[in-house]
């Protein structure tokens, strides 16, 4: 067949449709459009073109919509009018499709990647909508699949010109994708066309469309001022969407209402979301918010909607606060201790299927016993059956993988979390985890990266935290003739937020009278830093045949030993220091422990004995402990029965009594006792005890399998101790100037009750003593040894505890010394003042301190937290600090953040916050700024100040679409940039749900690159208010949105989301790409839309084990990409190829733009 000489082909191949027609439309006056679907992208291409119109019936261009659908539900509609016979359209069922199509409009603007040349075509549509140059219409009296393009113009000779074919007006049909369409000259022909489109655009069923696209137009995010304040908004309105579920989804007990603060409430309910979504939280409030009461209506959520019973389990000193909170809630809990739970979770009943762990960062340490019989416990169940519920004031404070170890009690390492740690795969951590073979969804790939953002980003999906400062800005009530915060409750008095007033207390820095000032000298310092510590390397003693010599049984415990390595070296040398900087009468206490354990293994040495090996180095770097590391109790290891600890403490009162314990605690006379014979003497009487009533406590190892080497270190420690302790001489507390301080500062606060804290539970019963010596009368100590610490704190702070018991209150304690074992959960708001008798290694612990007695219920306006600093500054502190640090990485003793024994990887805060403290600084014991927020409280929070200060808002911003852009200056007064750690450049802050549906903001420059993927640091960058003005956005602002959603492609890329590049998934996915390319290079008329359909599959997808086996068998056959590409095929045809996970209606299969802010 031979076509008329004048038809042209248009096949977007050798020739463009688009280009033909526009320049046919560009010689028009009007036109008339049949198509399937009205596309955007297809209208941008001829919008200018059809401008000149004059507009009105007969200078417009006409747009019919034939209602187009896929194959599929095509075949659907046929097969059903073929059972039921013909439709019947009605004028409900025209609505129905009209609205149908009309939101289809705005899914697109919404759906759209935005660009200079989208906006000017939205704007353009609109103006020709307004003024009559374009009339849309949708056509329902039957599917129209017609592509038909009529061009009219004023020539007698050819007054219309058709393109008929398969175009659609999309940028696909019109440009680039293979198509079939043909150029009509005939005047006869086109006549019949137009006379074929007339009749169908005056059918009763052919329905006007443009008031409903002009509205969605008007609605859009083109074209149109928006205020920064809204857009701000909209950004804190997504980012809390898992708070506001919450909030509605959830309801207190009965009970719980009106007992709660509005703070303590949404957190509740916020914390119930995350542990029905994800089977776990970490309520992380800081200390004095009142997480207990939180959890405990936490668990009444739980138990009452969804049956679960609870077991609590938390520090022994807690108990009976955790009994006191069961009886006054009827929680219905079994209460466990730490120490008890190895015992009671193997063989705890099934039923208890609610988890609660007070004090959650102590279990840090996976390989623990205690650890290991909670979490097998859990994880018995499978996943997200059993809830657990993780409270901790100080999440983590050595290492993000504190945290880790926390979420692992209730997380598999491999669960897919949805999110990934983007910092570290954008700084080279994808080549890690593909040659870990490690997915980046995973925690696993989380507990790669040392970057804060990372575990910020992870943190959000399981942790509630706020801060004190976080509350007063938020919740509290300024009382503007007090000039306080305050909090209130119905029919309660209101809740006043002290002010916290540092002070010091200065002890001369270089009395040559002063004992204390003799041991902090250089020689000293030198001997700790040059010990050998040989019982704490024993690794490094050991004959390379001893693994061969080894029976057995100490196989597993030479194992150990070369795990433990320098680590439990560094932990024993910190703890040396740390003794010192306490106090010198415990750091005498130490080295004279320190001798004897020396001494005990001397004397098994050279009596051919087996080595006696106290607790074991995995459960020692874990715990929380206020004793020595030399102490009997760290060394023979915590008891779990009474019965054993009775045992104990009868074999404790028999061991040989050490001289300084006459010396320091009652200043007797002389240091005789410093003699290496009577250490001998005292090691051959403790050896007897451990091989006989203590035998079990231990695991012992044969001398044999030790070098000589072992015998002449601990001889030289030993040594090296016994000349300090010499040098030292009698300590006398006499002469102790600082403890000399804390009496005078005690006598001077007579008549207030006085929390003093310090490190060790032999400082705390040094300073009892010597109080009590010194005439101060209501004086006790709590250590985590006390036997009942909450009855002592019952009888320091009754207010506050709600004590009536006769007994209690006629013994009341004025002054309490307690180490930080006792701070965790206790109420002592009875108590404002507050003395730092020494300064913990993690120096933020002096916030923590005070926040024990800054509670809610504290009455006092004025919190007072009194240090011991030296009057002369704080740099001989540092210097200390710095030499220990610099000795024990000469030694390699600590290794990376996760060693950090001293607690205090920000030496620069550690010594800012000293200075503020000497200096006596306003606010140098306030809490850090609201970055310690869990980003989706400080989300809502914005959200709710803002619609209850203008209701409208609520309304206002949930109608504004996605793709709605704003832009400010960064210099405007109304919204100064804060709390970022660098200058803000210009650029453009962006809001985007991933493919995933993961919500991501994105800052970037310029210059197209990221300024930074801290969530929380772009959410303070967009904050602004009402007076914000709008600004013309930057030229480039819809390209630099690009350049975030490329960001965001990029992320979902990296970290191998396609598993091991040796994987089935990984190679198929390569080798369907470059076939598909290779297609569109060669035979792009063969290339179809369903390989593109498989290829997104399985990117987004695993892939089924049997199509994996599959695959792996075509592979090792050598089988084509072709071959490969039909086997895809078929598994997909037959839902076999990927496991393809349900989603929610509205998670995009695309990165989606939410929300733009440009800064100019």
């Amino acid at each position: 067949m031979t076509l008329p000489k004048a038809t042209k082909i248009f096949d977007n191949i050798d020739q463009k449709l688009v280009d033909a027609l526009l320049k046919t439309l560009r010689q028009a006056r009007r036109a008339d459009f049949c198509i399937g679907f009205f596309r955007l992208s297809g209208w941008g291409q001829v919008a200018d073109a059809i401008n000149h119109f004059a507009g009105g019936d007969d200078a417009c261009c006409r747009v019919l919509i034939g209602m187009s659908e896929s194959p599929d539900e095509e075949l659907r509609r046929l097969q059903r009018q073929w059972r039921k016979g013909a439709d019947e359209l009605d004028l409900a069922r025209a609505a129905q499709l009209k609205t149908r199509v009309a939101q289809a409009f705005r899914t697109q603007l919404v759906g759209m990647f935005p660009t200079n040349a989208d906006e000017r075509a939205l704007c353009t549509l609109r103006q020709q909508i307004q003024a009559g140059k374009v009339q849309v219409k949708l056509h329902l009296s039957y599917n129209l699949h017609a592509k038909l393009y009529l061009a009219f113009r004023d020539d007698a000779d050819n007054p219309v010109t058709a393109y008929l074919g398969s175009s659609n007006l999309t940028m696909s049909g019109l440009r680039v994708q293979g198509e079939l369409n043909t150029k009509i000259t005939d005047v006869l022909d086109n006549e019949k066309l137009a006379a074929w489109f007339v009749a169908r655009w005056e059918d009763d069923w052919s329905v006007d469309l443009s008031r409903e696209l002009l509205a969605a137009l008007d609605e859009s995010w083109a074209g149109v001022e928006r205020q920064p304040y809204h857009i701000y908004l909209k950004m804190a309105y997504h980012l809390a969407e898992e708070a506001r579920a919450g909030l509605n989804e959830f309801t207190l007990p009965h009970d719980f209402r009106g007992k709660l603060f509005d703070f303590q409430e949404a957190a509740v309910k916020i914390a119930a979301r995350h542990l029905n979504e994800r089977g776990g939280v970490l309520l992380g409030d800081v200390v004095g918010l009142g997480k207990t009461m939180m959890a405990s209506a936490l668990i009444r959520i739980f138990r009452d909607d969804f049956n679960l019973r609870p077991v609590i389990v938390c520090p022994k000193n807690l108990v009976a606060m955790w009994e006191q909170y069961d009886r006054d809630w009827d929680l219905g809990a079994k209460i466990v201790p730490f120490s008890m739970v190895q015992r009671e979770f193997p063989n705890l009943p099934p039923r208890y299927k609610l988890i609660v762990v007070d004090e959650s960062h102590t279990l840090r340490n996976p390989e623990g016993r205690r650890y290991r019989a909670l979490a097998d416990y859990i994880h018995a169940f499978g996943e997200r059956e059993c809830k657990v519920i993780l409270l901790s004031a100080t999440p983590y404070n050595k290492s993000y993988l504190d945290l880790s170890a926390q979420l692992r009690l209730f997380l598999t390492g491999e669960r897919n979390l949805g999110i990934q740690p983007d910092v570290y795969l954008k700084a080279g951590g994808d080549t890690l985890l593909l040659q870990a073979q490690v997915q980046p969804r995973t925690l696993r790939a989380f507990e790669l990266s040392p970057h804060a953002d990372d575990w910020r980003e992870l943190m959000r999906l399981f942790m509630v935290r706020r801060t004190r400062s976080f509350i007063k800005e938020h919740y509290a009530t300024l009382d503007a003739e007090r000039r306080r915060y305050y909090l209130e409750l119905a029919d309660q008095a209101p809740f006043y937020f002290p002010e916290r007033v540092p002070r010091t207390v200065a002890v001369a820095a270089h009395d040559p009278d002063d004992p204390y000032q003799q041991l902090y000298a250089s020689p000293v310092v030198e001997a700790i830093g040059k010990l050998a510590l040989p019982r704490y390397g024993l690794a490094n003693y050991l004959k390379p045949k001893a693994p061969q010599l080894a029976t057995a049984s100490e196989r597993p415990l030479l194992d150990n030993l070369s795990r433990a390595g320098k680590r439990l070296m560094g932990f024993c040398r910190t703890n040396l220091f740390k003794r010192l900087e306490s106090g010198g009468a415990v750091f005498l206490q130490s080295l004279d422990r320190h001798i004897l354990r020396n001494a005990i293994v001397l004397h098994a040495l050279e009596h051919d004995l087996p080595l006696p090996l106290g607790t074991q180095a995995a459960e020692w770097l874990a715990l929380e402990s206020d004793q020595d590391a030399e102490s009997e109790g760290m060394q023979v290891g915590e008891e779990e029965e009474d019965v054993a600890a009775k045992e104990r403490k009868g074999a404790q009162e028999a061991t040989p009594p050490s001289p300084l314990a006459h010396n320091v605690g009652e200043g007797g006379q002389g240091g005789e006792g410093h003699t290496w014979a009577s250490y001998q003497q005292r090691a051959a009487q403790s050896y007897a005890l451990y091989a006989g009533p203590l035998q079990s406590r231990f695991r012992w190892l044969r001398p044999a399998l030790f070098t000589a080497q072992l015998k002449a270190d601990l001889r030289a420690d030993a040594e090296a101790l016994l000349q300090v302790l010499a040098r030292q001489g009698q300590w006398l507390p006499a002469q102790d100037r600082k403890l000399t301080a804390l009496i005078d500062l005690v006598r001077g606060l007579d008549g207030q009750k006085v929390l003093i804290f310090t490190q060790f539970a032999d400082s705390v019963n040094y300073v009892v003593q010597q109080l009590r010596a010194a005439g101060i009368v209501a004086v006790e100590g709590v250590t985590g040894q006390s036997d009942n610490p909450t009855e002592l704190v019952q009888r320091f702070s009754p207010i506050s505890n709600g004590v009536t018991n006769p007994t209690l209150l006629a013994n009341p304690i004025h002054v309490l010394v307690a180490t930080d074992v006792l701070s965790e959960g206790q109420n002592l708001q009875d108590c404002n003042q507050v003395v730092n008798y020494d300064l913990p290694w993690a120096i933020i612990r002096l916030i923590q301190r005070v926040g024990r007695v800054d509670r809610i219920g504290q009455q006092a306006d004025t919190v007072f937290c009194h240090t011991f600093l030296p009057a002369d500054g704080i740099e001989a502190i540092i210097r200390l600090r710095a030499r220990v640090r610099q000795r024990l990485q000469e030694n390699g003793e600590v290794v990376g953040t996760d060693e950090q024994f001293f607690e205090d990887a920000d030496q620069e805060q550690e010594r800012r916050l000293m200075q503020n403290l000497y200096t006596e600084s306003a606010g140098a014991l306030d809490e850090e700024e609201d970055s310690e927020v869990d980003l989706a409280s400080y989300a809502y929070q914005i959200w709710r100040n803002a619609v209850a200060a203008n209701p409208q808002l609520k309304r206002i911003v949930e109608e504004l679409p996605n793709v709605v852009y704003s832009a400010r200056r960064l210099d405007d007064p109304s919204a100064p940039m804060r709390g970022l750690p660098f200058l803000a450049p210009k650029g453009v802050l962006v809001y985007l749900k991933s493919a995933a549906g993961t919500d991501t903001l994105a800052w970037i420059d310029e210059q197209g690159q990221s300024v930074t993927q801290a969530q929380y640091a772009i959410l303070r960058a967009a904050e602004c208010t009402l007076q914000t003005a709008a600004a013309p956005r930057a030229e480039q602002h819809h390209e630099l949105v690009q350049s975030a959603l490329a960001l965001v492609e990029a992320r979902e890329m990296l970290g191998g989301a396609l598993g091991s590049p040796r994987g089935a998934r990984r190679r198929l996915y390569e080798k369907l790409t470059a076939y598909r390319d290779d297609l569109a290079a060669t035979a792009p008329l063969l290339l179809s839309s369903e390989i593109e359909r498989i290829i997104d599959d399985i990117y987004r997808y695993p892939l089924r084990q049997a199509a994996a086996d599959a695959i792996n068998r075509q592979l090792r056959s050598g089988a084509s990409a072709e071959q490969l590409a039909e086997l895809a095929k078929t598994l997909r045809d037959e839902q076999k190829l990927c496991l393809i996970q349900s989603a929610s209606d509205d998670t995009p299969a695309e990165p989606q733009v939410v929300c733009s802010l440009g800064l100019v």
